[in-house]
C-alpha cells in the first residue's frame, strides 16, 4: 500500500475527500497532513479523521530539511498538493521526484502562475468571457503550475454564471476525479 502525505492551506475539501476515497479503497493510504497556516479549516477536519497533522512556519519550509527528513522519517512514497499555495523548495522536489502532484482549478496553461488560486482563477475565467473551464491535475516543479500535465477535466461556463457558480462546477470535478487520478497515478 503506498503512503501518501497531503499538503494543504486551506479549508481542506479535497484533503478529506482523498482521505475518504483512500478509506474505501486498498492502494493507498493518506499518513500525515502538513500545513503552512495554523487557522486553516484542514486542521479541524484531520483532527476529526483521526489524521495526523505538521503545522510548520516558512522558515521551516524553505530554509531547512525538516519537512523532507519527516517525509522521509513517514515512509512518504507521494506527495499531494491540496490547496497549498507555496512555491515547492528544491529539497523537496529533489527527495520526491516525479512524486509530488497538484490540482488547479483551470484548464493551464490558461489562468495558471503565482497569485492564481481559488476564487482568484474563477473570476479570471468569468472576466475573460470563457466558455469552459476545469480541472488540471500536474506534477510539480520548480515554477508554479508548470509541470507536466496529468489529467484534464472540463465544464461548460454559461454567460450567466457566476464566479461561485464556477467554483461550485470546478470543484464538483475536483470531488469527482481527484482520488481516482491520484490513485491511478500512484498505481501505473
Amino acid at each position: 500500500m503506498k503512503r501518501i502525505a497531503i499538503f494543504a492551506s486551506g479549508s481542506g475539501t479535497n484533503a478529506e475527500n482523498i482521505i475518504h476515497y483512500s478509506r474505501l479503497k486498498t492502494s493507498f493510504e493518506v499518513v500525515k497532513i502538513y500545513c503552512n497556516k495554523p487557522t486553516a479549516g484542514i486542521i479541524e477536519k484531520a483532527s476529526k479523521l483521526d489524521i495526523p497533522i505538521e503545522i510548520f512556519s516558512r522558515n521551516i519550509f524553505y530554509n531547512t530539511n525538516y519537512i523532507v527528513d519527516d517525509l522521509t522519517k513517514n515512509n512518504i512514497d507521494f506527495v499531494v498538493l491540496a490547496g497549498f499555495l507555496w512555491l515547492i523548495p528544491e529539497s523537496l522536489l529533489v527527495g520526491f521526484e516525479d512524486k509530488i502532484i497538484n490540482i488547479h482549478p483551470a484548464l493551464l496553461p490558461k489562468f495558471g502562475g503565482k497569485g492564481m488560486y481559488g476564487m482568484k482563477v474563477h473570476e479570471a475565467v468569468k472576466e475573460q468571457g470563457e466558455t469552459q473551464t476545469g480541472i488540471t491535475i500536474h506534477k510539480v516543479n520548480k515554477e508554479y503550475d508548470k509541470g507536466e500535465v496529468i489529467f484534464q477535466a472540463s465544464c461548460i461556463v454559461l454567460d450567466a454564471d457566476s464566479p461561485d457558480e464556477i467554483a461550485h462546477k470546478v470543484h464538483e470535478l475536483e470531488y469527482a476525479h481527484f482520488p481516482k487520478v491520484i490513485d491511478d497515478f500512484m498505481n501505473k
